[in-house]
């Protein structure tokens, strides 16, 4: 079992940064995949980037260039950078680990990108 604590998440104005942490309850070294998902008001929750045990990482199209996605296993912790924000970035984020066959979330963290 795995549970996943969010947090760095804010108002932010357009054009700002924010990075977001997910820190894990066990070793990440060994869970196969790990990710970062968002939910705005009204839409169904979305892939934003992942990264596997061995480092791979997948951006969706809106994001790539923008963000970046790190992990440090050393700290059981994943990292969400997030450059030249936009209103369109406003969303829930949630982290998500895929251990053993199974899908865990974190409870999410608010991010809010207006003037």
């Amino acid at each position: 079992q795995v549970q996943l604590v969010e947090s760095g998440g804010g108002l932010v104005q357009p054009g700002g940064s924010l990075r977001l942490s997910c820190a894990a309850s066990r070793s990440i070294a060994g869970i196969n995949a790990m990710g970062w998902y968002r939910q705005a008001p009204g839409k169904q929750r979305e892939l934003v980037a992942s990264i596997r045990s061995g480092g791979s990482t997948n951006y969706d199209s809106s994001v790539k260039g923008r963000f970046t996605i790190s992990r440090d296993n050393a700290k059981n912790t994943v990292y969400l950078q997030m450059n030249s924000l936009k209103p369109e970035d406003t969303a829930v984020y949630y982290c998500n680990a895929n251990f053993m066959l199974r899908n865990y979330w974190g409870q999410g963290t608010q991010v809010t990108v207006s003037s």
